[in-house]
């Protein structure tokens, strides 16, 4: 028997095996993304993209969750690993199917580039709707789980997940590839490493993927600063170059003179696998002196070791089994559809919501995202075998009448191009009048916010110019709203957006995946009380942020502004009243009693922040806890949460986190511990002081 084969040893003794069995030039090769069969060994061709964002993505059919920021919209860690494990599953009976049939091409294989765990630090980044927001332990959390979820806990790994964008990575994307995020060591350790070293040391994360952008003047993808954390934290998985970032090193970045340097740039620095085509040079660089033998087999043992985690060199495992017909199957949509429930964030409800049925007859649904795919879908996603619309989900749950009108489109000033502007202005007014209540649905979807290079973004390159609606429909809603008709606008967007008007209620339902119309069916209707969360601030007015570049976190996110502020992180309404009555604290463990002096069954998140009084601490409070809880009307329960292991630590200027206070604030409540949000949930947290 092979010694690669021997499963008494080690992966990492099995790795170096068939390592030493490659010649130099087998090697060089088993490091490109598209790494091609070596039939003499018996190792087939192996692509190493895939994406799993929020489901098994551009493979085919697929669950579709709802998009990352809305899985983070649940605060629900328990959830998002659940989430992990079914896309595992689907993963790997795809995974069965493709290898029985030969077929080893792009997003097939069991190395998923997710989880996305950047910091949304600014609202107007396109990409932001693939993060878990702008909290660095609500992205910890969530992104540990869905790691543990993904490659789950048995004899080899379901699937590989990914930390990324290895690091300081938030936008701009039309500057991506030539930008250099400049970062002081004070916000790095307290905002942009915290959950890259979480998925490393406690989820012991298998790949790392940088980022196209240097971080403070060193390509990402070749830093010695990030190589040098990711060794401290005892990263030993196998690290990958974003898509065609090595190119940027000299044709953008200019660090380099040509593809070769590159080539022995990011190999020398560790990055074991590039996603694009310049390892296509390392042997040239080998002949150049520029790199080494060993170098080329230190990568090539941590791709194979990675292989063979999975599994891929045994003749069966565990996972071998899992039948294709599991593939969107009735308990993974039925899994889809409860998380676009738990993600829906009610901003705001005069107390039309939920309606009453037995008072209308007519209900009109209106605007460019009320029956579009796109806006359930968000990016890097599967294909569903069957999508559930606003609109559709109202029609199919509402026994009266549902009149429907585009609206407008959703950013263009005509929906025909051969019609004069506004040109379904009319019919939806018509609609309106003709109802007793409108569902407004607007926002965004993927092709006005998302990646640089994607097909279809028509705003500056994939990020937002402003948090506003496109003009189209503002004015729609103004035309609406003109009729007197009561009136609930949904917005689907994946960011912060300023749809703040006269309406009755507003639903912010994120890119809620392929059961999203059902879900919010069955809000609008009271089958099921929101409970989502903002994982993100929205803002009143980006002329009023921080310039995009700036990459210090003074003036973003809750915890270091104040001002500017819409609706505040970790706010969102439910049709019943949740109080936190008392907090006790012992050893690293908050006991939180919340009675429910509502009238409706409800889902809430208790939420605990943690103010410190160093010199060195955020300016305003940070989030060191959360538990998702269902109580009934009435019903009262006392819950432990535990505390973030950092959260009697701060920062200070040269990035050193310690204890650097005694005295601490700890609230607990239904929102953030300020005047804002505690005015708009209409519940006061309840607090205790510690003394270390």
């Amino acid at each position: 028997m092979k010694k690669y084969l021997d499963k008494t040893l080690s992966p990492l003794e099995r790795a170096e095996a068939l390592t030493d069995e490659m010649t130099v030039e087998e090697q060089a090769s088993q490091l490109r993304y598209d790494a091609p069969a070596i039939e003499r060994l018996g190792i087939p061709a192996y692509n190493w993209w895939n994406e799993t964002l929020h489901g098994l993505a551009r493979s085919g059919t697929a669950t579709v969750f709802p998009q990352a920021i809305g899985l983070a919209a649940m605060f629900d860690a328990e959830q998002v690993c659940s989430v992990a494990e079914i896309i595992a599953k689907e993963a790997r009976a795809k995974y069965n199917a493709y290898i029985k049939y030969g077929d080893h091409d792009i997003y097939k294989g069991l190395t998923m580039w997710s989880p996305n765990i950047n910091i949304f630090r600014d609202p107007r980044w396109g990409r932001g709707h693939e993060t878990y927001g702008e909290d660095p332990y609500l992205t910890a959390q969530l992104g540990k789980a869905y790691v543990k979820g993904l490659q789950g806990d048995g004899e080899v790994m379901a699937a590989a997940a990914c930390a990324k964008h290895f690091a300081v990575h938030s936008g701009p994307e039309e500057l991506r590839h030539e930008f250099d995020a400049n970062v002081n060591a004070k916000d790095l350790e307290e905002t942009y490493l915290p959950a890259f070293r979480a998925l490393v040391e406690d989820a012991k994360v298998e790949g790392v993927m940088g980022a196209y952008n240097r971080v403070n003047g060193e390509p990402s993808c070749a830093s010695d600063f990030l190589m040098s954390k990711l060794k401290e934290w005892g990263f030993d998985g196998y690290f990958v170059s974003d898509c065609w970032a090595i190119r940027d090193f000299h044709e953008n970045h200019h660090v380099t003179a040509n593809s070769v340097e590159s080539a022995a740039m990011a190999l020398k620095a560790g990055c074991d696998v590039n996603c694009g085509c310049t390892y296509v040079n390392l042997l040239a660089a080998l002949e150049d002196g520029l790199i080494t033998k060993e170098d080329i087999r230190t990568a090539c043992v941590h791709l194979m070791r990675t292989r063979i985690r999975l599994g891929m060199f045994d003749d069966k495992t565990e996972y071998d089994d899992i039948p294709y017909t599991v593939v969107a199957c009735k308990e993974h949509k039925a899994a889809a559809l409860t998380c676009a429930e738990k993600s829906l964030v009610l901003l705001k409800n005069n107390g039309i919501l939920p309606l009453d049925e037995s008072k209308l007859n007519t209900i009109a649904v209106i605007g460019p995202n009320a029956d579009s795919i796109a806006a359930l879908e968000g990016n890097y996603c599967g294909t569903s075998d069957g999508y559930v619309t606003f609109l559709r989900g109202i029609t199919e749950r509402f026994t009266g009448r549902v009149l429907y009108s585009q609206g407008c489109h959703l950013y263009k000033d005509r929906i025909s191009g051969q019609a004069l502007p506004g040109d379904r202005y009319a019919e939806a007014i018509a609609a309106a009048k003709n109802s007793d209540a409108v569902i407004l649905c607007l926002g965004l979807d993927a092709s006005v916010e998302g990646e640089e290079g994607d097909t279809g973004n028509e705003f500056s390159s994939g990020d937002k110019k402003d948090l506003r609606l496109p003009e189209s429909q503002r004015r729609l809603i103004q035309l609406v709203q003109g009729t007197g008709k009561p009136t609930i606008i949904v917005c689907a967007a994946g960011s912060s957006i300023n749809a703040e008007t006269d309406a009755d209620a507003l639903i912010h339902a994120w890119y809620p995946g392929s059961e999203g119309g059902r879900a919010l069916a069955n809000i609008i209707f009271g089958d099921v009380s929101p409970s989502g969360k903002l994982p993100v601030t929205f803002y009143k007015d980006s002329d009023l942020l921080p310039p995009f570049t700036d990459y210090s976190m003074q003036g973003r996110t809750y915890r270091y502004t104040t001002d500017n502020i819409l609706y505040p992180f970790g706010y969102g309404l439910t049709y019943s009243k949740v109080k936190c009555t008392d907090i006790k604290y012992s050893d690293t463990v908050a006991e939180v009693t919340a009675e429910n002096v509502g009238d409706t069954d409800t889902d809430e998140v208790i939420q605990l922040y943690i103010k410190d009084y160093s010199e060195h601490a955020v300016p305003t409070h940070s989030l060191c806890g959360f538990i998702r809880v269902h109580l009934k009307a009435g019903e009262t329960q006392t819950f432990s949460i535990s505390l973030d292991k950092n959260a009697f630590t701060s920062v200070d200027d040269n990035g050193e986190r310690k204890v650097y206070s005694q005295r601490f604030t700890l609230y607990a409540g239904v929102c953030q511990p300020d005047e804002l949000s505690e005015a708009l949930s209409d519940s006061k947290c309840v607090s205790v002081e510690i003394t270390l």
